[in-house]
C-alpha cells in the first residue's frame, strides 16, 4: 500500500487512539509490550519525560483556565471539559506508550525491534546490520534510505545495515531503509549486546 485513502484514515485514528490506551494500562500495571523470553530490552522513553510532564501541566492549567472562562455556559464548559480531559489522556498515553515499548533484542529469533511510541517498529535481522555504534546526534536532516527515530531531540544509537528493511509510516507508506538512528537510555548497553548478538547469530 503506498498510500492511505480517506476510507481508510479513520481506522487508523480509532487504532491509533486504542494503543494509547491500551499503553495507559501496561503502563499501570508494570508490563511491556512485544518483550520475549530470553531478550533484552532497551527503554527510550527517559529523555522525553520531563518535556511530555511540562506539555501535560500546559494542557491541565489550559482546562483549569477554559473551565472558569466558560463556568456561565454549562454546555459549552462540559464539552470543552471532556476534550481537555481526553487531550490529558492522550499525552499521558504518548508517554506511556513509549515506557511500554521499548527497544527489544531477541537474539533466538536474530532480530533487533526498533520501536517509538505506538508510531515505529522496524524489525531489522541481525545478519543485515553492516554495523552498530553509538553517536549522539542532536540535529538530523532528512535524507533517503535513513529513519531517524530522535527522542528529546536527539538519537544516540546508529545503526548500519548492509541490506535495506521496509518501514512502514502511520499513513502507510512505505520506503526502503538502510540507516536507522534511535535513542537509547543506555546506549553502549544496546550496542554490546547487538554486537554480542550478531556474533553468536553469525554462521560458521
Amino acid at each position: 500500500m503506498r498510500g492511505t485513502g480517506l476510507a481508510t484514515l479513520p481506522y487508523l485514528l480509532v487504532r491509533h487512539e486504542l494503543r494509547l490506551l491500551a499503553g495507559l494500562w501496561l503502563w499501570a500495571v508494570r508490563r511491556t509490550h512485544g518483550t520475549v523470553a530470553g531478550g533484552a530490552v532497551f527503554g527510550y522513553a527517559r529523555g522525553q519525560g520531563a518535556m511530555m510532564a511540562g506539555f501535560g501541566f500546559v494542557c491541565v492549567v489550559e482546562s483549569v483556565m477554559m473551565s472558569v472562562l466558560l463556568r456561565d455556559w454549562p454546555t459549552v464548559h462540559h464539552v470543552v471539559l471532556v476534550l481537555d480531559v481526553y487531550t490529558v489522556v492522550i499525552v499521558v498515553g504518548l508517554h506511556a506508550a513509549s515506557v511500554v515499548r521499548p527497544h527489544v533484542l531477541d537474539p533466538a529469533a536474530g532480530t533487533l525491534r526498533i520501536r517509538r511510541a505506538v508510531h515505529v517498529d522496524v524489525r531489522i535481522p541481525l545478519e543485515r546490520i553492516a554495523s552498530v555504534r553509538r553517536e549522539l546526534r542532536a540535529t538530523h536532516e532528512r535524507a533517503d534510505g535513513e529513519l531517524d527515530l530522535a527522542v528529546g531531540s536527539q538519537t544516540s544509537v546508529t545503526v548500519q545495515l548492509a541490506e535495506p528493511v521496509t518501514h512502514v509510516s502511520f499513513f502507510g507508506r512505505r520506503r526502503e531503509v538502510r540507516v536507522v538512528r534511535c535513542h537509547a537510555e543506555d546506549p553502549g548497553a544496546l550496542v554490546r549486546a547487538v554486537e554480542q548478538a550478531r556474533e553468536g547469530h553469525a554462521v560458521p
